[in-house]
């Protein structure tokens, strides 16, 4: 491939965004397994929340006049029992938080505010108001409301809004199918003995872990043959993916049989290589209906560019409508250099509403303490050649 497929940092993330153009298929699961699941339709309230008038503490229900001062205790309404209006003039309820209160009652005084009570009377205080503690019917949602969009990641709080409705199945989309695989006949996995000459897989466990970090489950393939028919024959066999992640094998210093086997395959790059450091050989296309995303083999260069160009098109694939990164807003703690020119994905650690960028941004990105010591990352402009103590910044955080 050829130089006119190096694009912009924008352009890569449009770009790559651009591959998600379908949904997956539905399917109904029940509430209990659908945390972190994609809601393929929009939730509705089909009962009112509250459903019925309720009492927002323990206390006496009673109906507001002025210059009420002492009530007789008429019953006492327990959560979950239904009492009848029933009130005669100067009487109250006792009742208990979240019990139904009766339609001849509109105002709560808790215990603690009452001037006197015991078993059978109260005093209550002139400076209760109308409607104190009283949870009304329909006053959070109505009936109709939308509750929750198609599109909707499950997060436990719209599990709890799920269970207010008696809901116990819901359609979602189809969790994707995604394999990850690195390259390099000199790779181990981690329950082999790598020699002196041999190095372990990093980038297949980080990727793994990184994408179930973000809700996506994916299955480890092992490494790609480090020969180019067998390698074409490997990539035949993994159509019915709806995602291949391979990490090295596309530096176009390299062999690059990656994108050789897979342009044997039927694959289209939307982009093969981007003005970036690190990460510079990232490739991404379509092989078929799936997509394909090469990283770099360096595992820093791996991890970070995955994080920032294949998570938001998993989310977006999955059918989530907030499939974008929100960056916050700090300001630089020391000052230190970038190379202009390009987009530079600097490592770095927010403590205090502060960026600390590691190790003075001198560090390769075929390091791995780099990572494990950040938990953010900040995006240069290409213009941009250093960056001042207390600069404002915008930083993704991991």
């Amino acid at each position: 491939m050829g130089n006119e497929h190096t694009v912009s940092f924008d352009e890569a993330i449009a770009l790559s965004l651009g591959l998600a153009s379908s949904k997956p298929h539905h399917e109904w699961v029940s509430v209990f397994e659908a945390l972190g699941r994609t809601l393929a339709c929009e939730i509705t309230c089909k009962k009112n929340l509250p459903s019925y008038n309720n009492a927002a503490l323990d206390g006496f229900a009673f109906k507001y006049q002025e210059g009420l001062s002492e009530l007789a205790i008429k019953t006492t309404i327990l959560a979950g029992s239904v009492v009848e209006p029933c009130l005669d003039a100067k009487e109250c309820y006792k009742i208990m938080t979240g019990a139904k209160v009766p339609s001849d009652a509109d105002t709560i005084i808790p215990f603690e505010e009452c001037l006197l009570y015991d078993e059978q009377k109260i005093v209550i205080s002139p400076s209760i108001k109308q409607g104190n503690a009283l949870r009304l019917k329909g006053e959070e949602e109505r009936v109709g409301a939308s509750l929750l969009s198609e599109g909707t990641c499950l997060t436990s709080r719209d599990i709890a809004l799920l269970a207010s409705q008696g809901i116990n199945m819901v359609d979602v989309y189809k969790k994707l199918s995604i394999a990850v695989f690195s390259t390099g006949d000199e790779l181990k996995s981690p329950w082999e003995n790598a020699t002196e000459d041999e190095i372990y897989d990093i980038n297949a466990l980080s990727l793994v872990a990184l994408l179930a970090e973000h809700g996506f489950g994916a299955h480890y393939c092992g490494v790609i043959p480090d020969h180019l028919e067998a390698a074409t024959e490997y990539f035949a066999r993994m159509k019915q993916y709806d995602v291949l992640v391979t990490s090295g094998g596309v530096s176009r210093g390299e062999a690059d049989f990656v994108e050789r086997a897979l342009l044997k395959n039927g694959f289209k790059a939307s982009f093969h290589g981007i003005n970036i450091k690190p990460g510079k050989p990232t490739m991404m296309g379509k092989m078929g209906e799936t997509i394909v995303a090469s990283m770099p083999g360096n595992p820093l260069a791996a991890y970070v560019n995955a994080f920032l160009f294949l998570i938001p098109v998993l989310k977006k694939l999955q059918g989530q409508k907030k499939f974008n990164f929100e960056p916050i807003d700090v300001h630089n703690a020391e000052s230190f250099k970038v190379k202009s020119g390009r987009v530079n994905l600097v490592l770095g650690s927010v403590i205090d509403g502060k960026f600390h960028v590691f190790g003075a941004n001198k560090y390769g990105s075929g390091m791995v303490k780099p990572l494990v010591q950040s938990n953010a990352l900040w995006i240069s402009d290409e213009s941009i050649d250093h960056v001042g103590e207390n600069a404002p910044m915008r930083i993704l955080v991991f």
